[in-house]
């Protein structure tokens, strides 16, 4: 605004006058003593109509619906999205290229802290590409066990997902619930790997420890109670029409869209695509078992949800197979110069003790120019694994392919033309996890 046009606004004592509001020159006195109280920051203001206007707007990283530390870049027209622009990289830690300068082994806890809600699967997924690497294969027993611990993550993971997402809607018990039942898993894999949450449990060529009997009996104690739990779960938001209304419709995206811009897992199944690799790409013991891939057409927020729901039936089919089906035998393969000895062996004889301390020390020892990538079915989609080797004991490159950060890219997509208040509902059907995105 000019500045003859404050100043003649203002009465003797410096305060704008209230009786030219009628001037044509001063649209209101709202207008005057905003530019007024700008005027010392040389801040020049444009008034038009509030609905012809797009208001930029940051979601994120501290807000708790992002599920981390996640940024939107928000443009708004009222309140629907014209435009996102997601903004990653604050839990960056640099995983793929301390991978590789450090030994195959050694990278293992880092796997732990990727998707930190299904270690265990992310555990197996990395271990499958080295020994993939280097040409060798798990034994019966440990590959049983894999495949467990792969549908024991993918239920820890969707009872956060239920849970959180309930939560971000406005269904506070429902989180309460699901994670009461996750507590049960994680007791059962502290009995099984020695910890609760960052496993560490594959070994190259094996397991770090045998399933007990005290395992398997807790195991089958859990499966056989989940089934109602969930459907008690079910029960208090499906009927809810606050909890339908805010999920249908809501986050929509085509089967054409969805596979071009990369979706994978729950998302993309959601859409009508039947792609699993468990069974397109099969590994562990999948082949050997009996399940179905639950998949949807509509594309939206509320499929989505329902599909991830019905995997959770399928894996509870799938641990009771696993568990009748259970082979004895040992757990790691007997490849001397790849496999790390039995403890015992290492404390008592020489020749053991010798391969333990190059393999820990000096790594795996994979042909020059080899190069492996394995992906398995996690939770949130296709979690790969893709190593280039020198012939030395640690990866040349090691990339990871982590289907929350791909998800992650398609929000611009979901997100256009919805609500505000859509956003939530939208991030928490994608179910992201920062650690994996950011790497």
């Amino acid at each position: 605004m000019p500045e003859e046009l404050i100043q003649d606004s203002k009465n003797t004592d410096g305060d704008i006058d209230t009786e030219d509001l009628a001037s044509d020159k001063i649209p209101s006195l709202q207008q005057r003593r905003i530019l007024h109280a700008l005027e010392t920051d040389d801040v020049r203001a444009h008034f038009e109509t509030t609905l012809d206007n797009q208001l930029v707007l940051n979601m994120g990283p501290q807000h708790p619906a992002t599920h981390g530390v996640l940024q939107l870049v928000l443009s708004l027209d009222g309140e629907t999205v014209v435009n996102t622009i997601p903004v990653l990289g604050f839990l960056h830690r640099g995983y793929e290229k301390l991978a590789e300068n450090m030994t195959f082994h050694e990278f293992i806890p880092h796997t732990d802290r990727l998707d930190y809600l299904s270690p265990l699967a992310n555990n197996v997924g990395y271990i499958l590409a080295v020994e993939k690497l280097l040409k060798i294969e798990a034994t019966p027993r440990a590959q049983y066990i894999r495949t467990m611990c792969c549908e024991m993550a993918r239920l820890t993971s969707h009872l956060v997902w239920m849970g959180s997402m309930a939560m971000d809607v406005g269904a506070l018990t429902v989180f309460l619930w699901t994670f009461s039942e996750r507590e049960k898993i994680l007791d059962i894999l502290d009995i099984l790997t020695g910890v609760r949450f960052t496993t560490t449990y594959t070994r190259v060529g094996g397991l770090a420890l045998d399933m007990s009997d005290e395992c398997i009996a807790r195991l089958k104690e859990f499966i056989d109670n989940f089934i109602p739990r969930l459907e008690d779960c079910r029960k208090l938001i499906e009927r809810n029409k606050i909890f339908i209304n805010r999920c249908e419709g809501v986050g929509h995206i085509t089967k054409e869209d969805a596979i071009s811009l990369g979706f994978t897992g729950p998302n993309l199944r959601a859409t009508g695509v039947e792609r699993d690799l468990r069974k397109d790409e099969p590994y562990l013991v999948y082949p050997q078992l009996d399940f179905e891939v639950p998949t949807l057409t509509e594309g939206d927020t509320l499929a989505r949800y329902y599909v991830r729901i019905r995997e959770m039936y399928e894996s509870d089919k799938l641990l009771k197979q696993l568990l009748q089906k259970l082979p004895g035998g040992p757990i790691n393969t007997p490849d001397a110069k790849q496999v790390l000895p039995d403890k015992g062996e290492v404390y008592t004889k020489m020749e053991e003790l010798i391969h333990d301390f190059m393999i820990v020390n000096f790594g795996n020892t994979p042909e020059k120019g080899a190069e492996a990538y394995q992906a398995i079915e996690a939770a949130k989609g296709e979690l790969g694994f893709y190593i280039i080797s020198d012939g030395k004991g640690y990866p040349f490159r090691l990339k990871i392919r982590s289907p929350s950060f791909v998800n992650l890219g398609v929000l611009p997509r979901l997100l256009k033309g919805a609500m505000i208040s859509d956003i939530v509902a939208i991030i928490g059907s994608l179910d992201p996890v920062m650690g994996e995105a950011d790497k």
